[in-house]
């Protein structure tokens, strides 16, 4: 019952990374009262690289360690690559509402004006039967071009500690895509990993004019919201950001940290 749950009780978002802070920035826009508690898993980064059985365990057993130790009311998987592997597993696991991302490839078809739409993810995340599926369902009738750009998951991270990043970065996922058959059409551009919207001004600089990008984390700070409705929220002490390996690096993005309104960083 939603009167039972404690108005202390944190959301917990939980990337790979940093990734997901592009969902809480559209989350805080919403429900600003909300305590959360981000959860970035550096000791495990990157999810692209590793196989679907390594991926499903390791957020499966983070995310209960998580859960035991903070009570989330809600828990947030905002990583596109750990979502389409291991939803399912961590609803089985978990006993509270388990909210994923998914590519955004359903308002991307709605979007299009050429038919021909762009996706750049992960390794792991444009394998996926689950991005087949959503393909068949909603843009049987598009023609939708993947394209894995591991690279830009590290140039989000460098980006969010003040860190330089050579702009061929973005220009070799632009160029993935557009070097397709029919990739020259691309007007629509979904961003299938929430790192990537944190770089989407870089993206846009390098696929040039008349193209839009479109990832969920507005959609999904709107779910969010919908399973939370009528829920009082009681910020009781700083909102926190929790990472898996205590190292300097988690030190180089506290004041990146604290303008998403993470004021506290701890480790697991």
């Amino acid at each position: 019952m939603q009167q039972d749950i404690d108005p202390s009780a944190p959301i917990l978002l939980f990337d790979s990374g940093v990734g997901g802070l592009s969902v809480l920035a559209e989350l805080r826009k919403l429900l600003p009262d909300a305590p959360v508690i981000y959860a970035a898993d550096n000791a495990g980064r990157p999810y692209g690289t590793k196989t679907e059985a390594q991926v499903a365990a390791r957020v499966a057993g983070l995310l209960g360690r998580m859960a035991e130790r903070y009570h989330p009311r809600l828990v947030c998987i905002a990583c596109n690559t750990a979502s389409t592997i291991a939803l399912g597993m961590v609803r089985e696991v978990l006993e509270v509402p388990i909210v994923g991302t998914v590519p955004a490839i359903k308002p991307a078809a709605a979007m299009t004006k050429s038919g021909v739409i762009g996706l750049l993810g992960t390794e792991a995340t444009i394998r996926q039967t689950y991005v087949d599926r959503l393909e068949h369902e909603f843009a049987r009738d598009k023609k939708l071009l993947r394209q894995a750009a591991p690279e830009l998951v590290e140039a989000a991270e460098a980006k969010l500690r003040g860190e330089a990043v050579d702009p061929p970065v973005y220009e070799a996922g632009a160029q993935g895509l557009r070097a397709q058959p029919g990739g020259e059409n691309i007007d629509t551009v979904v961003l299938a990993c929430t790192h990537f919207a944190l770089v989407e001004e870089e993206l846009a600089k390098a696929f040039g004019p008349g193209v839009a990008f479109v990832h969920g984390a507005k959609g999904i700070a709107r779910r969010i919201a919908h399973l939370t409705e009528g829920q009082d929220f009681a910020r009781k002490a700083p909102d926190v950001a929790l990472f898996t390996k205590n190292e300097a690096i988690a030190g180089t993005l506290a004041p990146a940290l604290a303008g998403y309104g993470l004021e506290q960083i701890e480790f697991l």
